[in-house]
């Protein structure tokens, strides 16, 4: 099993939905406006001179096959986005157990 968060600007978010809808996701938890910055990426800070936030998705897998499907969709996504400051960001993590 593994946990994923996924890492996003704000203006991304229509993609990421449909791309969760395409396929057929429809359990994750989300922070919006969360505030930060990552290495060599602009700030999202909610102010005008770091204007936007990031939204967090997590999700947890019990299916490997699943995961695999998101990874290659953010890639594909990541492949249309031109700026490399917007670029989607996956951090996979082990999960022991789900309650």
């Amino acid at each position: 099993m593994k946990i994923v968060f996924i890492v996003y600007h704000d203006i991304l978010g229509d993609r990421i939905t449909q791309l969760f809808e395409d396929l057929k996701i429809d359990y994750f938890t989300e922070w919006e406006n969360v505030k930060g910055k990552g290495h060599f990426s602009d700030a999202h800070l909610g102010t005008r001179t770091f204007p936007g936030y990031n939204v967090v998705r997590m999700i947890a897998f019990q299916e490997e096959k699943v995961l695999e499907e998101l990874i290659a969709g953010v890639t594909r996504l990541n492949d249309e986005i031109t700026r490399h400051d917007d670029k989607i960001r996956i951090f996979q993590l082990p999960l022991e157990k789900i309650l």
